[in-house]
């Protein structure tokens, strides 16, 4: 009642928790894991991702899909860790701001375990700038707002930068009273006689909000009964795009979308996977680059009015990656050509239109040319220094986008040796098929004409650069220094050579010799030689330090036969050190099924091949509770590995998100009884023999 009250007499708005007309049923759920309590609700035109932490740092967000908003209050440390509670369930909630514009959100009680909390910051923005300030990095001075206090509650409220509706937060101490300490911070005191802290809380955004896919146009009867990671599927999915993940991406990510869609492809229904591909295609740049992250709302106001254009929220795009550049067609090619459903739909589909009058088909077309021409130096001359480079001035371009994922490298393997080739021959594919005939002129037309010609150049030149091979002798003289630097012990020496592709090759063309988890491309997107295959899988599946598995999940890195000076860059704190993607193992069990589903491979190799599929998912499932966030770590307690919550101690590098899609794919995944004769990725009703090169 008292937050209706606050609402009219500050804003000259009401408060309403009923839906909005017409809407769809709620979508409410939660995750908690490593003391942060995550709730999700979605309900017609109202989405929000409630985040409490408990930890001595506590904090609490309210982060909205609407304009990747989201309002945050970090408080001051605390003596000792405190817990959170989410006392009743999340409930809709709209008011107006002072112009009496609409705003829409969410209303929760909550409670903490202490007497008393002091607020040392609150921000109401664009997520990108809550996950900077959350990060330790300093935030634009216009989005910071100051607080009006009445009685026991406390408001922040403004426009958003253009003066577009913007951002309102309300916590009431239920019970209990405001004041201002010595330092002029913000003090909460719960009621007297009270061991709790007691809080309403309501948080709105003027953002406009995106029309949600509901779950009936989403999955198919193939899906696998996860709940959990179905929930989280739909969180995230919407007309206009899918969302990489909660709470710090709440919004478009290239490589994210185009990952999920592709594994996700056999139990999403035609408009969810349409609507992935198509927020891709619309999004590429004017010669073809996929869009990394996108920039909307407040972030593009502000974005915009720093780099000297028209200072209103039309969306910024950050081309910087060259991964997606590579993933895009043989996704396309898998929706269209190979799925019956996405084939039975593939003309219409190109020639649908944007706002602009372009097509999908002379979009995509952009994208495939790009793909040629730079292949065409690597065709020409393979030499190493004619591979893709990352971009000019970038540190940068793949998935392991932190500063030390490349190991410091510029030639990324996973591009190289698996996504350009696997580009050129869907580019091949799509030019035979004749689909592309309305939108390819003459020139581009003999521009791709060549392309699987080159992507067999790129097939047999491109992974031998990369390929490292450690002596029995070597492996004795660095596994156990290096097995005493991470905490872990040595385990048996291998007795033969060890070999592997790495991570990536330095500027001079060297290969930086860091085991990684990336040989999952070519077991998804490619048709490895049965030698290839082998020096994939082999030393990636054995124990950690020699391999990348542990009983945590399987490692996306292991820098053990590299240089001693990156074994610190490299640890279960970093971001992408020896720690678990969820996304990397689901890969592997795809990339596997999807191999083993071949008639050309030896008894030999596919005994190999089944064996790494049953000890991955064994490993996956030592972890099942945290399979929807979007990564891991470990810690190594009583003889054996622990999987942990990333974020939870002092030196990670940052903190996991709790739900993310690509980490959702395990739903379409089958249970690892290899002999039911269907995989994955196969639509119903086919065959292991309709798998196609």
């Amino acid at each position: 009642m008292l937050l209706a009250v606050l609402m009219a007499g500050c804003s000259g708005g009401s408060s309403d928790s009923a839906s909005q007309p017409g809407s769809t049923a709620a979508l409410a759920f939660q995750m908690n894991a490593g003391g942060q309590l995550n709730a999700f609700y979605r309900e017609g035109s109202v989405a929000a991702h409630l985040l409490m932490r408990s930890s001595a740092r506590p904090r609490l967000l309210v982060v909205f899909p609407a304009g990747n908003s989201g309002t945050g209050l970090w408080f001051d440390d605390t003596a000792r860790p405190v817990n959170w509670s989410l006392d009743t369930p999340i409930a809709p909630s709209v008011g107006h701001d002072l112009l009496g514009r609409t705003l829409q959100g969410i209303t929760a009680n909550v409670s903490v375990d202490t007497t008393t909390l002091s607020i040392r910051q609150a921000l109401l923005s664009s997520v990108r700038f809550l996950r900077d300030f959350n990060g330790g990095n300093s935030v634009p001075p216009e989005i910071v707002t100051p607080p009006f206090v009445q009685n026991n509650t406390i408001r922040w409220q403004r426009p958003r930068a253009d003066g577009a509706p913007g951002y309102a937060l309300t916590v009431t101490v239920t019970g209990g009273t405001v004041s201002t300490n010595a330092s002029g911070a913000l003090v909460l005191q719960a009621a007297n006689g009270s061991t709790a802290l007691h809080l309403q809380i309501q948080a709105l955004t003027g953002e406009t909000p995106l029309t949600p896919i509901t779950h009936a146009s989403l999955f198919n009867n193939a899906v696998n009964p996860d709940t959990q990671s179905q929930n989280v599927v739909e969180f995230l999915s919407y007309q206009d795009k899918l969302l990489a993940g909660s709470w710090q991406y709440d919004t478009y990510f290239g490589r994210d979308t185009l990952i999920s869609v592709r594994m996700l492809m056999s139990v999403l229904q035609p408009t969810a996977i349409e609507a992935g591909l198509t927020s891709v295609l619309s999004r590429l740049s004017a010669d073809g680059m996929v869009a990394h992250e996108e920039g909307i709302g407040e972030f593009a106001v502000i974005d915009n009015r720093k780099n000297g254009r028209s200072s209103d929220a039309t969306p910024s795009y950050d081309y910087k990656m060259i991964d997606g550049d590579y993933m895009l067609a043989p996704i396309m090619a898998a929706w269209l050509i190979d799925d019956p459903r996405g084939a039975a739909r593939a003309a219409a589909y190109l020639a649908q239109t944007d706002s602009n009058g372009q097509t999908n088909g002379s979009r995509f077309v952009t994208n495939l040319l790009r793909v040629a021409n730079t292949a065409r130096a690597f065709t020409q001359q393979s030499t190493a220094s004619n591979l893709i480079h990352l971009r000019a001035g970038q540190i940068v371009g793949n998935w392991r986008d932190s500063t030390d994922g490349l190991g410091g490298g510029v030639y990324p393997y996973d591009v190289n040796a698996v996504l350009v080739p696997a580009a050129l021959r869907a580019a091949s594919r799509f030019v035979d098929s004749g689909l592309l005939d309305p939108y390819l002129s003459g020139d581009a037309r003999a521009a791709l004409a060549d392309a699987a010609q080159q992507a067999s150049v790129w097939e047999s030149a491109a992974p031998p650069f990369f390929q490292v091979n450690v002596a029995p002798a070597q492996a004795a003289a660095q596994l156990p220094a290096y097995a005493a630097q991470a905490g872990v012990p040595t385990g048996t020496l291998p007795t033969s050579t060890l070999s592997f592709y790495a991570v990536s090759l330095d500027e001079q063309g060297n290969p930086i010799p860091i085991m990684n988890s990336d040989g999952g491309f070519a077991l998804l997107f490619g048709t490895p030689s049965e030698d290839t295959l082998q020096r994939i899988v082999s030393a990636a599946v054995q124990p950690f330090p020699t391999g990348l598995v542990t009983d945590a999940g399987l490692l996306i890195a292991n820098p053990a036969y590299a240089n001693s000076s990156l074994w610190s860059r490299f640890t279960n704190a970093a971001y992408h050190g020896t720690v678990i993607w969820s996304w990397q193992q689901a890969m592997w069990v795809a990339g596997l099924d999807r191999q083993l589903a071949r008639q050309d491979l030896s008894a030999d190799t596919r005994t190999l091949l089944s064996s790494a599929r049953l000890r991955v998912w064994q490993v996956i499932s030592n972890a099942a509770s945290m399979r929807a966030s979007e990564m891991w770590t470990w810690s190594y307690v009583n003889g054996g590995y622990q999987p942990e919550a990333f974020g939870t101690h002092a030196a990670d590098a940052t903190e996991a998100n709790a739900a993310q899609l690509w980490s959702t794919t395990y739903l379409a995944i089958n249970d690892p009884n290899l002999s039911t004769g269907r995989f994955w990725w196969q639509p119903r009703g086919a065959s292991a023999g309709a798998w196609r090169r």
